[in-house]
């Protein structure tokens, strides 16, 4: 089974926690179950000496973690998906992932994801953990995504998102008139009893920081730019519903009910009410290249769905400024 070694240095924040608690907590992609599995067989090491998951961390330790990649990675195939490839080069791979697209297989989404795309396009990925993937985009979230080719630059990118050196930052449309630019530090963990859903959770959550900034305010609508500082699952969409200025066309976290004023022509009631994903857009990324050291960073143009929705607000709007 093909390992990739990691290296990570115990922050400050962990102090106190459980061993297991605070390596999931970096290594957000893989569940507490599985990193006790790994310490439990030795995969996960103090320096050179084993450790327990109940173990308490005081700060500064260094660990090293030999990843397992499951087998069932192993078994996903190739398929001739187009992408949207912004740069490539011989160690990572930007895309601008389009909407409707499942990052990695799950249950329901076994096939036409983009890590089968991946695969067609750099078949030697199969041999990384994850396929190369170091970070996730929701279903219906579109935007730039780096992708690894090679163990090297998989754990230094792994790395960068624990230290947060990758600059990631959004585009979203969202309901009500937003008045100050704001920045939303609130933890992030599994709804209390909706276990498909994410939010606020200050007892079991894990720390979660969004910055954001009005870059456009109308009737019933504003256009932010919001920047990540961690990567929580479904972050923005839970910070913007917890500020009662959810994004539109959220099915999970948007208002239950909207009420319309005046004002608002049927065309944009329409348009906004029944827009069919979440109005976000990974618009920047920026990271420091794993073989060159050099500050990279790449945009990307709003989707054309978001473009077209965002001129119709304007178009309706004598508040835009």
């Amino acid at each position: 089974m093909k390992q990739e070694k990691l290296e990570l240095i115990i922050p400050v924040s962990s102090i106190g926690k459980r061993a297991d608690v605070a390596i999931q907590d970096l290594l957000s992609n893989y569940s507490r179950a599985k990193i006790q599995e790994w310490i439990k067989s030795g995969f996960i090491l103090l320096e050179s000496k084993k450790i327990s998951p109940k173990d308490i961390f005081m700060g500064g330790e260094r660990v090293f973690i030999d990843i397992q990649q499951d087998e069932k990675e192993l078994q996903f195939e190739p398929e001739n998906i187009p992408l949207n490839i912004v740069y490539e080069d011989e160690d990572l791979l930007i895309i601008n992932k389009q909407k409707n697209m499942v990052v990695h297989p799950a249950a329901g989404n076994w096939s036409g994801t983009l890590l089968n795309a991946i695969l067609f396009h750099i078949p030697k990925n199969k041999a990384l953990p994850r396929c190369g993937i170091v970070h996730r985009l929701d279903k219906d979230t579109t935007g730039l995504m780096v992708v690894a080719k090679n163990e090297i630059t998989q754990s230094n990118l792994v790395k960068q998102l624990q230290e947060k050196k990758v600059f990631r930052e959004y585009r979203a449309i969202v309901w009500g008139q937003v008045l100050v630019n704001k920045t939303i530090d609130l933890p992030i963990g599994r709804h209390p009893t909706v276990r498909t859903k994410m939010a606020i959770n200050k007892n079991n959550g894990k720390n979660a920081v969004t910055h954001y900034e009005v870059l456009e305010r109308f009737l019933m609508h504003s256009y932010l730019r919001c920047k990540l500082e961690t990567g929580r699952t479904h972050q923005i969409r839970v910070h913007m519903s917890h500020n009662t200025s959810p994004i539109v066309g959220d099915k999970t976290y948007g208002l239950k009910k909207i009420i319309p004023t005046k004002e608002m022509s049927s065309t944009l009631k329409e348009a906004t009410i029944n827009f069919p994903r979440q109005a976000l857009h990974s618009f920047s990324l920026g990271l420091i290249h794993p073989k060159t050291k050099e500050n990279m960073l790449w945009d990307s143009e709003l989707p054309k769905d978001m473009k077209n929705l965002l001129d119709l607000i304007r178009s309706e709007s004598s508040l835009s400024f």
